[in-house]
Order: structure tokens, then sequence, then C-alpha cells
């Protein structure tokens, strides 16, 4: 299996200015970031950034940067950009790992390029865990799957899916006793043809309202298979209140 790992790392954040360079246990979380995708099996790993003190950072500990440009809606449009400035190989498979996970787990990066790799008539391969818990399955905040028998994806949803008829009736919030609710997890393997086409392809009204841009491949025609893992990885880094759980679980690590 041959396939690199891209980082993107945008510096502007409305809730944590500058996020990829804020301090997690002695180092920038988009080197601590880094450093787990490089336990993985790729063969390369390179941060993607729109600032040139994100660059200077990752370089600053070994870690290949490069520079993008500032306007790109998404992380995957960032990665197209790069797909284009290293004219990478149109089957070359790139996983995109979010700069705002620091304890991404290097072994579901393995998972999703091998999936991508099995199934050539896919654009992207993803993850999602089991859902065991009913806040979850109601948390606009925890986006939802639901998948074919050979687990090709039909939706994203942040909507409660599938919708337990019967055991929601009246208006409960019970997760329903079998139900294969699935908890998307947001890691994503491509090949670089599809990335390099991916900003032209027309943002359309599911992606809109739901805010997942996941969903411009589904309503463009594009497969997603879906590999199910076990858990999910440890949390990402979204709010001050992340930030301090993140630097209190590398504390007692130190």
């Amino acid at each position: 299996m041959s396939f690199i790992a891209i980082v993107p790392a945008r510096a502007a954040s409305s809730r944590l200015p500058d996020k990829p360079l804020l301090d997690i246990g002695g180092l920038p979380m988009v080197v601590r970031t880094a450093r787990q995708a490089a336990r993985s099996r790729a063969e390369r790993v390179i941060v993607a950034t729109d600032d040139a003190r994100v660059q200077a950072a990752a370089r600053e500990h070994g870690i290949e940067a490069v520079l993008t440009r500032g306007d790109h809606p998404t992380g995957t449009d960032r990665l197209a950009e790069v797909c284009q400035q290293l004219t990478l190989a149109p089957d070359r498979i790139v996983v995109n790992v979010q700069g705002d996970e620091p304890l991404i787990e290097p072994g579901y990066i393995d998972k999703v390029a091998a999936a991508l790799e099995k199934d050539a008539s896919a654009a992207i391969a993803t993850c999602a865990a089991p859902i065991s818990r009913q806040d979850t399955l109601f948390n606009p905040n925890a986006v939802k799957v639901v998948c074919t028998a050979d687990r090709r994806a039909l939706y994203f949803s942040r909507a409660p899916i599938p919708w337990a008829r019967d055991a929601l009736a009246g208006g409960a919030h019970v997760l329903a006793p079998g139900l294969p609710a699935l908890h998307h997890i947001g890691l994503y393997a491509y090949r670089a043809a599809f990335l390099l086409g991916f900003p032209s392809l027309p943002v359309g009204p599911l992606e809109t309202f739901e805010c997942l841009e996941q969903l411009r491949a589904l309503e463009n025609g594009h497969a997603i298979t879906v590999q199910q893992v076990d858990a999910l990885p440890a949390p990402g880094v979204d709010t001050p209140e992340d930030l301090a759980h993140i630097r209190a679980l590398f504390a007692n690590r130190l």
C-alpha cells in the first residue's frame, strides 16, 4: 500500500485564533498531528497551510510543509492545490488528516488508505464507528452516516439517522436496540485525480444545508466507501474546552 498524508492547517479560527500553533505538551498542535500521521504507513507527511508561521513551525521540527492560497473554502480544496503543486500521479492515494487532531489514531489512517486502494470504483474512503449513546445520536455536532450493505455511503447528516420510527414515536429521544447508527469520523482518503476535480464540482443544496463537504461528492454521483472501526478516535480540538482537555491528556502522558 502506497499513500501520502496531507495535514491541512488553516491559521484563522474564530474560537481558537492561530489554532495550529497552539502549544500541546511543548509542541505546536500541527506538529503533534503530523507526528501522529508519521506513525502511519504513509510514505510522506506534508502540512498544507496558508500561514508562513505554521509552515516555519512545521519545518523547524523536520516536517515537510507547503504554502497554499488563503481563500480555500474547505480543507479538501486546499488538498487539491497541494496535489497540483506536487504534480501527483492521478492514481496517487492521499489521506486528509485534519490539523486539529493531535491524537489521531495512525491505524485509522492506514485503514482508510487501504479501503480506497481495494475499491477502484470509489472516489473517497472514510470511516465510522457504531453509536452507543443516545446523546450522540441526537447531537448535531456528531455527524452520522448510513450505508448500503456493501458499506457505500448513502447519506451523511447532522440529524439522527437512521430514524427509528416506532422507538421515537411521541418525541422520545432513545437509541433503539440494534439500530445501525454510525458516527462518522472525519478522516478521508482520495485519489489525486478526484481531488484535482473536487473544486470544480457544483455545491448542491444538501451540502449547503448540512454544511458537510463530503455531500458534494455524493450529490455529484461519486461513491464513498466507509470503513467501520470499533471505536471513535480521541477528540479533536474545536473549542477552548477541547484544548484544555487535550493539554491535560498530554500533561499526564509526559
